[in-house]
């Protein structure tokens, strides 16, 4: 069992690792009972699909300018710092959040203004993020990290969820936002004593120019547009949690609204948790490609019932395929890409998976309200299942990505990182 066993080493070898992490589990907590909380107010205030599907309309334009330009800011000033003054706005905002709910009526436009600044917020940290992590820690610790990394986002993702359903329910929405800023400030102090991380020797400034020299280094690899398709059209597809709040009380399980956001989490839990085999598992793009198949059919599949424990057993299903294309996604970037690009090619990274679901929140929203529920969340997976496989009919060279022969990988690999 001791081959399939999540690695826990990079823990005790990386002090700064530590520090990110424990920094990262802890707002994960505040800020997905937030994800819960957003949503099912703005559904109070209107009872509408498409508005509540109009929140990830409303995140898509600050996620695409803000992501860009902090994978460019990623690759030109200290990522620590850039880390730590994002998540002071995050801080912020949550604050504000937490102020509007105690208003006698809160307004809905400044629920809408909120989810779109916490958008841009995190389009400027998530390159940071990203990139920071290759410079704190070895090469050949990348896979285990990438695991690491995940598992501190799905425990917060799981048990928030859960917790926040039912605070919501008896304390309303405003106790979900006490939390985030209580989370949001213990973040900050951990985040605080890391050491700097400054930008590459080989950086260059932040300009117009460095951004298009990035996109074009995206583009030239075929690798890595593999993994930005496919990762969208997952999402845009096959993603039905802005509907949600409407399937709970479609089967008559209100009280399991949490459950809904937490089982396919709890699928890529199980998925990390038996990731050991995957430090030694070189075909990337082919696994990327079946986990999104696979993804795409339990969504599908999830709409065949009202019975809720199946209909939460096809999402952590759909959460557990989903979670090993991120691992695989997450190794052809960490462990291809130069340092001095790292940032720029986050930027685009989180526009593949980001722009994906909050399009996909419009797109499972309006096909509700002009069809049914169950055809919207049907009938996406159906549509991912067809672009993914012409996907990967269209780029053969992406399911042949070996990380044992791949040039850029083995660049990387001889490399070794600035850790500070």
């Amino acid at each position: 069992m001791s081959k399939f066993a999540i690695d826990l080493t990079p823990l005790k070898k990386y002090r700064e690792l530590r520090l990110l992490f424990t920094s990262g589990l802890i707002t994960r907590l505040g800020s997905m009972v937030t994800y819960v909380a957003l949503p099912f107010q703005i559904k109070d205030l209107t009872n509408s699909y498409v508005a509540v599907g109009l929140m990830g309309a409303a995140q898509i334009i600050p996620l695409i300018l803000f992501s860009l330009y902090g994978g460019v800011l990623a690759d030109s000033l200290d990522r620590k710092k850039m880390i730590f003054l994002t998540e002071f706005g995050s801080l912020a905002l949550s604050s504000l959040l937490l102020v509007n709910s105690l208003l006698p009526k809160p307004h809905l436009i400044l629920l809408y203004f909120i989810a779109a600044s916490f958008t841009a917020l995190d389009g400027l940290q998530t390159p940071s993020l990203s990139a920071i992590v290759p410079r704190i820690v070895d090469h050949e610790d990348m896979p285990s990290v990438t695991a690491l990394m995940g598992i501190r986002w799905q425990v917060g993702a799981v048990v928030a969820p859960a917790i926040g359903g039912i605070m919501i329910s008896t304390m309303g929405v405003k106790s979900a936002y006490i939390m985030d800023v209580a989370t949001y400030i213990i973040s900050l102090a951990l985040i605080f004593r890391m050491k700097p991380v400054p930008p590459s020797e080989k950086a260059t400034p932040a300009s117009l120019s460095s951004l298009i020299d990035g996109v074009k280094y995206a583009v030239g690899r075929k690798d890595l547009m593999g993994t930005y398709l496919i990762d969208f059209a997952a999402m845009f597809f096959a993603m039905p949690n802005a509907l949600f709040p409407f399937w709970a009380d479609h089967i008559h399980a209100r009280w399991a609204l949490g459950l809904f956001y937490s089982a396919g989490i709890l699928g890529a839990i199980v998925v990390t948790l038996t990731s050991g085999w995957m430090k030694s598992y070189p075909f990337h793009g082919k696994a990327i490609t079946y986990a999104a198949l696979g993804w795409a059919a339990a969504i599908a599949l999830s709409a065949s019932t009202n019975n809720l424990w199946l209909v939460l057993f096809f999402l952590a299903l759909a959460g557990a395929s989903d979670q090993v294309s991120a691992m695989m996604r997450g190794n052809i970037w960490n462990q291809s890409i130069a340092d001095e690009y790292r940032g720029r090619l986050a930027g685009i990274e989180l526009l593949s998976y980001a722009v994906g679901p909050m399009s996909g929140q419009l797109r499972a929203g309006t096909m509700a309200a002009w069809t049914t529920l169950r055809i919207s969340v049907a009938g996406g997976g159906l549509m991912c299942l067809g672009f993914v496989a012409l996907t990967a009919k269209l780029m053969p060279d992406f399911l042949k990505y070996d990380v044992r022969t791949n040039k850029y990988a083995l660049e990387k690999r001889d490399s070794r990182p600035e850790n500070q």
